[in-house]
């Protein structure tokens, strides 16, 4: 069975940097951090409080898709907030059977973890404008949606869990709380 290719997707706070290389440590795949991917002026901009528009994260988008493209076959996650259906398509354009994982939460929750990162160029004050902008994944989107409530380890297990009818060619959403 051809290892997945994996995008742990969500608003900032949620946890992608975290829970991205635990579920590719379970499943044997390497992990981009999907941050390493943006220009230098897109981490300005979030630096300073200015939301990403589309042409901001069109170049962005297509490095992580050429990264997973590279990895189809072998395996990989990546992590990418993938907040609307045409990031994710662009992806998908990329790599077709890339799967998401949506990482969900209360929003106090996620607040809190986000004050308490140290060094993250995201500010709090982006939270509002990530949510306002997040199309959860639809029915024909091959993904899970996964609370972040839990430790990493408890996030981690319940997604791979939701994962493998995913990896195994079943193509339907399950939401893991």
């Amino acid at each position: 069975m051809q290892k997945p290719l994996i995008v742990v997707m969500g608003v900032t706070g949620t946890g992608k940097t975290t829970i991205g290389p635990l579920i590719a440590a379970e499943l044997g795949v390497p992990y981009a951090e999907g941050d390493s991917f943006h220009p230098r002026a897109n981490i300005d901009k979030m630096s300073a409080g200015t939301p990403l528009d589309d042409a901001d994260r069109a170049p962005w988008l297509d490095a992580i898709g050429a990264w997973a493209q590279r990895r189809e076959g072998l395996g990989g996650v990546v992590s990418s907030s993938a907040l609307k259906r045409i990031y994710r398509d662009r992806l998908r354009a990329a790599t077709p059977g890339i799967i998401f994982v949506h990482l969900t939460g209360d929003r106090s929750l996620i607040e809190k973890r986000m004050s308490q990162r140290q060094g993250h160029f995201m500010p709090t004050t982006l939270l509002d404008s990530q949510i306002a902008t997040l199309q959860p994944l639809e029915a024909d989107e091959r993904g899970v949606a996964v609370d972040v409530a839990g430790s990493p380890e408890e996030i981690t297990e319940r997604a791979v869990a939701a994962l493998h009818p995913l990896a195994e060619g079943t193509h339907h959403d399950q939401t893991q709380r």
